[in-house]
């Protein structure tokens, strides 16, 4: 799991280096809610893999996840802000302040979503009858 958030971090931390989020679209937060999409399904299929589910397992973990990700996303970009707004000099956004304010929201937004992915996945676990 700590391996799945390192590279999902370091693949947005790409994406944002390379230019491929734009900054002035709706494009941009539709590039960041893919991949902390695609960073909870990689979760969910290392959990179902590793545990041995079936194919009713690796369903409910996908969903599990992935709703795990939707609910946390938005509460971790929002906690980034309050976090970061000494530091934005005047900007009026994140993405206005660009850098590397940018770059440590978008790490610590995809962290915090991945984290709610997994606890996601913990707590419907728990509810799972032990295999015979």
């Amino acid at each position: 799991m700590p391996y799945i958030v390192l590279i999902a971090v370091a693949g947005i931390l790409l994406l944002q280096w390379t230019g491929a989020i734009p900054l002035a679209s709706v494009g941009g937060p539709m590039v960041i809610a893919l991949a902390v999409l695609l960073g909870a399904l990689a979760i969910a299929i290392h959990e179902a893999w590793t545990r041995g589910r079936g194919v009713l397992g690796w369903i409910v973990n996908i969903v599990v996840a992935i709703l795990g990700a939707i609910l946390i996303a938005p509460l971790g970009g929002a906690a980034m802000v309050p976090l970061l707004l000494p530091f934005m000099d005047g900007s009026s956004s994140l993405a206005e302040a660009g850098g590397p304010l940018m770059s440590i929201a978008l790490a610590g937004q995809m962290a915090i979503a991945l984290l709610g992915s997994w606890a996601a996945l913990w707590l419907v676990n728990r509810w799972r009858r032990p295999a015979p």
